[in-house]
């Protein structure tokens, strides 16, 4: 079965990797015979956010490694390491932590930058053929990568605001509900809105399900 880089964005859906997105896509990973290892950025968060109140923190600062090793049980290696020739695919967990810490998507949008290994290591899972599955926001980041190279079928979900805003960034948008995916074949692109829609966590299930048979 196939071997899967899980990237992580620090832990908690306000400043980081969605907890219950990732705990789903392991679980689902792991049904379908599936093996994985967890990737996260060893930098600063960019904020953080206090997820009962949902103020930001002033002044705090917390890692992005260490607060995704929270959700990875410990075993999250840096970015940095992951070799694209040792995995089968890729999957980008959402969270607020995909468009600010491995982008700054939240800030600039159409105009932000990503992070430059994740940036590297996209391109060349692209450039080999390799599948690429991203949930909630991060499809977003994918978006920024490929502005411009090429034009990729994606979904932020059914809020027309951001299907636009794909389109603005040179992708085409599809509008898809909580318990569906847009298909990518020819780019091998694979995603699906999870709390881009109204909570549900059995149609989140049920959407990573989906883009994870695509592995």
């Amino acid at each position: 079965m196939a071997k899967v880089a899980v990237i992580l964005s620090g832990c908690g859906y306000l400043d980081g990797t969605e907890i219950q997105e990732a705990v789903v896509s392991l679980l689902v990973l792991e049904q379908k015979g599936h093996s994985y290892q967890c990737f996260a950025p060893d930098i600063l968060q960019k904020k953080v956010v206090n997820h009962l109140t949902g103020d930001e923190e002033k002044g705090a600062e917390r890692n992005v490694l260490e607060e995704s090793a929270r959700i990875a049980r410990g075993r999250v290696k840096p970015l940095s390491d992951l070799l694209v020739g040792e995995f089968d695919a890729i999957l980008l967990p959402g969270g607020f932590g995909a468009a600010q810490n491995l982008s700054d998507f939240a800030e600039l949008q159409e105009g932000c930058s990503v992070h430059p290994d994740l940036k590297r290591i996209l391109l060349e899972f692209h450039e080999k053929k390799k599948p690429i599955l991203a949930t909630c926001i991060a499809p977003a980041v994918l978006a920024k990568v490929f502005a411009g190279k090429v034009k990729i079928k994606m979904t932020l979900g059914s809020d027309s605001a951001n299907c636009e805003l794909l389109e603005k960034m040179g992708m085409e948008a599809e509008s898809k509900r909580v318990d569906e995916a847009c298909f990518d074949e020819e780019n091998r692109i694979y995603t699906t809105p999870c709390y881009m829609e109204p909570d549900n966590l059995l149609g989140l299930y049920k959407g990573i399900g989906i883009i994870l048979e695509a592995i």
